[in-house]
């Protein structure tokens, strides 16, 4: 079903004058044909294989990684829709390295994970269940690929910054802070994560933290206008949609199929399911003639036009410019959460400070859902960004240039990565833009992010704060 060919890329190689380092950055190259939503499908998934290219970690030479804030989406999981009057689809959500995909680390991780308590734990995430453990899988659980798929990221990351000291052997607790949401599958893929990611995975130096938003907005969450923006977001969702007479077509086709009514079916999310046949490599549902329906199954076809329908959906999302206000005002806590860490762990590294006991936070890690990625990617102006695969990762780096001279005092400047799935966005976000890039400079400055959480993210909606975004009336 896929046409690979409609994708091409190409690597571009910048070198700096001073480091000569080179880095390379890749971009999709589209051809003037539309997406082939198949293709697209596939992508989604995000079929564990091993030739995966990971960007994290790569500097200009003798710059010293300070920190790592990490945001992922869950893993591969199971439909939270089924499909009315279709058999659901047969996927064992327990574990097994005899079974595939699996991983080197698979078995050690279960064995592991059985120690568990010895860990901290905030009390809203004690009784959920550390490892996926059905044999027929429960809606919205975790599946054995999602947990490879960050057993797989944790381990990438953890020989990426393996080199650069981030966290030594016998890490502190105050070093690494983790959160989840309150749902199995950010937990469990929270945890696949870090056990592939730390050098040594200590339960009783770790503590997994409670975040109840999926926007983890912690204390700041109450915005009055980010539920406005997000109202006119669905509206704009629903307009679109039925005035889309090709999808209206092809639900009253598969309702009559399965003998339901279209609003029925449509309630139900069909794509949810349909993405999980097409990730599994299961045949797509199908039923016996009666019970109203004229029987047969649902097709690939079907499945493309829904499919298609979400990829128009995002373009018409940044043309209409609603879901970027309402990303700005529900990343913003977060945004600003990460922006103090940073700043707190570059003053510690300032010379002549005496570090403190136990260490910086240099590592922080989220695990969360579609719905906090892709605002996240929104608000930091990475618009162009496909819509969050299972697994998917943001990372923000942060560097400091070497002290070659104590009379230069443009030596030692922190600067800032941001990484997607592994890629060097940073020049594409909204606080980093190409014209800022100049050859002496491989890397953005923290203080232009910093600027652009504290002050510049508040132009886009006519605001100076948070505050005045949040509460100030409109028309």
């Amino acid at each position: 079903f896929c046409k690979l060919s409609r994708f091409i890329y190409f690597t571009v190689i910048i070198f700096n004058d001073q480091t000569a380092k080179s880095r390379k950055r890749v971009f999709p190259v589209h051809h003037n044909q539309e997406p082939d939503p198949v293709f697209e499908a596939y992508s989604y998934c995000n079929t564990p294989n091993h030739t995966e290219q990971a960007w994290e970690g790569h500097s200009p030479v003798d710059y010293k990684l300070l920190s790592v804030h990490v945001m992922i989406r869950h893993g591969d999981r199971y439909p939270l829709y089924a499909i009315p009057k279709t058999r659901r689809p047969s996927i064992d959500c327990t574990l097994s390295a005899s079974r595939q995909p699996s991983h080197p680390l698979l078995t050690s991780f279960i064995n592991h994970m059985g120690q568990g308590a010895r860990g901290h734990w905030e009390a809203q995430l004690g009784s959920i269940s550390r490892l996926p453990n059905h044999s027929v899988c429960e809606m919205g659980e975790l599946t054995q690929t999602g947990v490879v798929q960050h057993l797989r990221n944790g381990q990438l990351l953890q020989r990426a910054y393996k080199h650069h000291s981030l966290l030594p052997s016998d890490w502190s607790p105050r070093q690494v802070w983790m959160e989840t949401t309150g749902k199995s599958r950010t937990l469990q893929s929270g945890m696949a994560f870090l056990y592939g990611f730390l050098p040594d995975f200590d339960w009783t130096k770790v503590t997994v933290r409670h975040q109840w938003s999926t926007l983890f907005c912690g204390s700041a969450c109450e915005c009055p206008a980010r539920s406005k923006y997000l109202e006119e977001e669905q509206r704009r969702q629903y307009r679109l949609r039925v005035a889309d007479s090709n999808l209206e077509r092809t639900y009253i086709n598969m309702a009559r199929t399965l003998g339901v009514l279209t609003r029925q079916l449509r309630a139900a999310n069909p794509i949810d399911s349909l993405l999980c046949h097409l990730c599994h490599g299961l045949s797509f549902p199908c039923v016996s003639s009666g019970d109203g329906g004229t029987g047969g199954c649902l097709t690939m076809a079907q499945f493309a036009v829904i499919r298609q329908q979400q990829l128009d959906d995002e373009v018409d999302r940044r043309r209409f410019g609603a879901y970027r206000k309402y990303a700005i005002l529900a990343m913003y806590p977060y945004l600003n959460r990460t922006a103090n860490k940073m700043e707190r762990v570059a003053r510690a590294n300032e010379e002549g400070r005496q570090p403190r006991l136990g260490g910086e936070e240099v590592f922080t890690f989220s695990s969360g859902h579609d719905v906090t990625i892709a605002p996240l990617l929104s608000a930091l102006g990475l618009e162009e960004a496909k819509f969050p695969r299972f697994a998917a990762r943001i990372v923000f780096e942060m560097w400091k240039s070497p002290e070659r001279s104590k009379s230069d005092r443009k030596d030692g400047e922190v600067f800032i990565r941001v990484l997607y799935n592994g890629e060097d966005v940073t020049f594409h976000t909204a606080f980093c833009h190409p014209s800022d890039h100049h050859t002496n400079q491989p890397l953005c400055p923290l203080k232009n992010f910093l600027t652009f959480v504290r002050k510049d993210i508040f132009s886009i909606v006519n605001a100076t704060s948070y505050k005045e975004a949040c509460y100030k009336l409109s028309g």
